[in-house]
């Protein structure tokens, strides 16, 4: 879905949409049209596999495409935003998602960053909850935003929780803390009181930080020197036209969130998934490798792809 952010406040972190001239709002409309056209029209690629299950003290990361992961941390199975619909409303995915829900092991833990639906698809989890039922005769739990509960409360979760930015939960060994970003979390129109953020998953000394959608912002400092991620999990797609990049990051700009947050590792999400930004489809990979190279941080960078599992130790 092509974002139109609206003027949004939350602990001092601004996300300003400004005013736009009719001439500029038929253009993007005239694109958002072209966009669901070419979408529609595009073959689907990929292939999903099963993903591998790590085991011990690793923690394991399978991305399954956008900005969906399965994590494996401190023996517990993590969601991050699992998306695995064909479709959003009228755009369509362009990839298969790297892993089938019927391939996923039982779900633990949910984790949504906000509710724009490439984040929060209503049927996949609704299947998520049905299948982990089925393994293990209980629901997973779920944690969100706040103000968002709403929108996932009659999908079967054993429970709720809902954060605010450096609010903290526990669940079975793991701590998870909501993180501010800059985004925001409107899912219609009306309803811009919704939360938005990342969170930072703790499990025993391994400590991961999932970014959710955002812009660059002072916040990622903050961010590190608080909670210490050793991996972070960075969007890097739909910076184009340049008034994208209120609330996404270019290739460039998660490189230094990168830097900010201080993480040992990045792996690369919010790309080849959905068709959001007018840069095309397969440039934000590319660019960002070359943009580590030149930035000496190619060490840092490890590229998941789809279906893949990595495991960091």
């Amino acid at each position: 879905m092509t974002y139109w952010p609206e003027r949004a406040r939350r602990g001092g972190y601004i996300v300003g949409a400004g005013s736009r001239t009719r001439a500029e709002i038929r253009r993007r409309l005239r694109y958002a049209l072209a966009l669901i056209w070419r979408s529609a029209i595009s073959p689907l690629r990929g292939e999903s596999r099963k993903p591998e299950m790590v085991g011990g003290k690793k923690l394991g990361v399978t991305f399954i495409g956008h900005s969906s992961f399965l994590l494996q941390v401190a023996g517990m199975n993590i969601l991050c935003d699992p998306v695995f619909a064909s479709w959003l409303v009228l755009l369509r995915r362009q990839r298969r998602p790297g892993v089938k829900i019927k391939d996923l092991p039982a779900t633990d833990l949910v984790l949504l960053s906000h509710a724009h639906m490439d984040h929060l698809n209503r049927p996949s989890l609704r299947k998520i909850v049905q299948r982990t039922r089925r393994l293990k005769g209980r629901a997973p739990i779920v944690v969100v935003p706040w103000d968002v509960g709403d929108v996932v409360r009659d999908l079967g979760f054993e429970r709720v929780i809902e954060l605010r930015w450096w609010e903290a939960t526990n669940v079975g060994p793991l701590r998870i803390t909501l993180t501010p970003g800059k985004h925001w979390g409107t899912r219609w129109f009306n309803d811009g009181h919704r939360g938005y953020g990342g969170y930072v998953v703790e499990g025993g000394a391994q400590r991961l930080y999932y970014s959710g959608d955002t812009a660059y912002f002072g916040g990622f400092r903050e961010i590190g020197a608080r909670l210490r991620p050793e991996i972070a999990l960075l969007p890097i797609g739909a910076y184009t036209p340049d008034s994208y990049r209120a609330v996404h990051t270019s290739p460039e700009d998660a490189l230094q969130a990168l830097r900010d947050v201080g993480a040992r590792w990045m792996v690369p999400m919010h790309y080849g998934t959905f068709w959001l930004g007018e840069e095309p489809m397969d440039e934000p990979l590319p660019r960002l490798l070359a943009s580590a190279a030149k930035m000496g941080l190619s060490e840092r960078v490890r590229v998941v792809t789809e279906g893949e599992t990595a495991a960091f130790a």
